[in-house]
């Protein structure tokens, strides 16, 4: 196992009706933004239940309300709450929302007290440990998928020159979340889908590297794998069933959380990949990710084909056949569950306009300097090229 440092200091407050409890877990006599997305808190209640908790503080115009993040939240539009918050004094912001609303609060939260141009963080990749230097927020979680509620990590793009790029660092957690599962009753089946797949890809790109001696973290991962494949397509189904919601949402944040990616290996690639096809053609973050994913399992195959095999076998049980047999069985199931989940797992279902795709991502990922990705550091640019290309 390798060495690690696990650090994780999120008050996660979990169950039904536990939003009342915000009035006690926002600081007083601060000013507050309230950050949300396109209004979907207004329709499904959380908005109503987020007011009455902090009653107190909307009396004394102790409230900013900031909406309009994205999908996919936009820096230039991120930039107009930091420019709020400069200009108000604002010292605490509450994320009521999914991923995209808790990762742009992230962005917020870091950009504040940046000195020079904001975009530096998501081009450079600043990495924030000073808690100094952000501003503290709390998150409301109405969307499970992203684990952005228990992490400190977050993905924003910029629109001008469609780059979808990463930022994080131990200062960046949040200092609450609150996840009621019986939000979800009223999320689109689109999004519960998304939520599945975006969730079983987290895990897959921290397990599903090569086998090693991490054990506990290998079960724990098996487990949350199990799960999603065993609830996933019932919840997309009957959300307002509690059991199903619950596992599901708790199988979300446990995904990313950073408990299964201590002392081993992890990979990514997957998620840098399909991060350009949402930059480039906006399509659903999950649904890039079961684009990508199983063909870079087929490409890489001969370095994960071991580790391949353990998964076929211990999520999927399949018994039979030689190790390579399971484990490209092991790839068409996965395939078959993304189906039924679904999702279109081939660039060519998802746009017309793919056929300079693998050039486009090829190019980008050489002018950053990412010429070697992957646990091993062996997925060269030819390789993504090859991974872009069998998508098609």
């Amino acid at each position: 196992m390798n060495n690690f440092e696990l650090y994780n200091p999120v008050n996660y407050v979990f169950g039904k009706g536990q939003i009342e409890k915000l009035k006690d877990l926002v600081p007083s006599n601060t000013k507050i933004l309230i950050a949300y997305g396109g209004g979907s808190i207004f329709k499904n209640g959380v908005y109503d239940q987020v007011k009455a908790a902090l009653g107190t503080q909307f009396e004394e115009n102790n409230i900013v309300e900031f909406g309009g993040i994205e999908p996919n939240p936009r820096y230039e539009t991120l930039m107009k709450a930091v420019a709020i918050i400069r200009d108000q004094k604002i010292g605490f912001v509450l994320a009521v929302g999914g991923g995209s609303v808790i990762d742009g609060t992230k962005f917020i939260s870091a950009a504040v007290n940046y000195k020079g141009d904001a975009a530096e963080i998501l081009r450079k990749r600043i990495l924030f440990t000073d808690l100094a230097e952000v501003i503290p927020f709390g998150t409301v979680l109405t969307l499970p998928a992203t684990g952005s509620e228990m992490n400190s990590g977050a993905v924003v793009t910029i629109n001008e020159t469609q780059e979808k790029l990463t930022l994080g660092g131990s200062a960046l957690f949040p200092k609450f979340s609150i996840v009621d599962p019986t939000v979800i009753t009223s999320l689109p089946k689109r999004q519960l889908q998304n939520g599945v797949v975006d969730a079983f890809t987290h895990v897959m790109e921290q397990y599903l590297t090569y086998t090693h001696d991490a054990l506990l973290q290998d079960r724990i991962a098996e487990g949350i794998l199990q799960t999603l494949v065993e609830i996933g397509p019932k919840v997309v189904e009957n959300p307002t069933d509690y059991k199903l919601a619950s596992n599901f949402v708790w199988s979300a944040t446990m995904a990313l959380n950073g408990l299964i990616q201590k002392g081993v290996p992890s990979d990514w690639a997957t998620h840098m990949i399909g991060h350009e096809l949402t930059a480039l053609y906006e399509i659903d973050h999950a649904r890039t990710l079961a684009i990508i994913g199983p063909n870079l399992y087929k490409v890489m195959f001969e370095t994960k084909k071991d580790k391949l095999a353990q998964f076929g076998k211990r999520v999927w049980n399949i018994q039979e056949g030689s190790t390579e047999e399971i484990a490209k069985k092991a790839i068409e199931k996965t395939v078959e569950f993304f189906h039924t989940m679904g999702m279109k797992t081939k660039l060519s279902e998802n746009t017309d306009d793919y056929a300079k795709t693998a050039d486009f991502i090829v190019n980008r990922f050489e002018e950053r300097g990412w010429k070697a990705l992957g646990e091993k550091q062996n997925i060269t640019p030819e390789k993504v090229r090859e991974i872009v290309e069998m998508s098609y």
